[in-house]
């Protein structure tokens, strides 16, 4: 989906930053270019993919991978699933709240990320089978909102430890395990 060392890394991403800023620029941990998204207001800063609503990505991988930057600050992304009653849901991952809430089209997963870089894998077919009984089909939509530094968003088969991956997608003593606590 992206990846901040490309020459374009938004290029199929639509960039939305009306009270805050989205910038590539070097991170001084990982001695890399990344992107960050950065605001007062979590909601008015972000980036989507596709770049038209009109558009889905489609993807049948079930585990949606973020390698990004705790910047201690309000962050949230979102995750827009086609379930196997033909229904889109969403998942809205965040670090403000602190409990899981299940509505017919929107559940809201808290996040807790270690301090600096953080490697978030959020399985969809297990969230869409426990928030809602049915099957996850694909993913259709992928938006990130301030206030985060990103290196990588991809989608991928299964979970991968860290050896069974091309040195390139690592991030030397960097990544840390993170959980999302789910709490009905």
């Amino acid at each position: 989906m992206t990846d901040s060392l490309g020459n374009n890394p938004l290029q199929i991403w639509d960039k939305h930053a009306s009270k805050g800023t989205i910038q590539r620029l070097e991170d001084g941990d990982i001695k890399s270019e990344v992107i960050e998204l950065s605001s007062n207001t979590v909601c008015e800063t972000f980036i989507s993919c596709p770049i038209s609503s009109e558009d889905v990505l489609a993807i049948k991988l079930p585990f949606l991978i973020l390698t990004i930057r705790n910047m201690e600050k309000y962050f949230s992304f979102e995750i827009h699933v086609l379930d196997s009653t033909g229904v889109q849901r969403r998942f809205c991952v965040n670090n403000f709240q602190t409990c899981c809430r299940i509505k017919p089209e929107i559940c809201t997963v808290p996040l807790r990320m270690e301090p600096g870089w953080n490697t978030v894998q959020f399985n969809l077919m297990d969230f869409t089978k426990r928030a809602y009984g049915t099957n996850f089909i694909e993913a259709q939509r992928i938006i990130i909102y301030a206030n985060c530094r990103l290196r990588r968003v991809f989608f991928s088969d299964k979970p991968y430890r860290e050896d069974e991956i091309p040195t390139v997608y690592w991030l030397i003593n960097c990544v840390m395990p993170v959980f999302i606590r789910e709490t009905k």
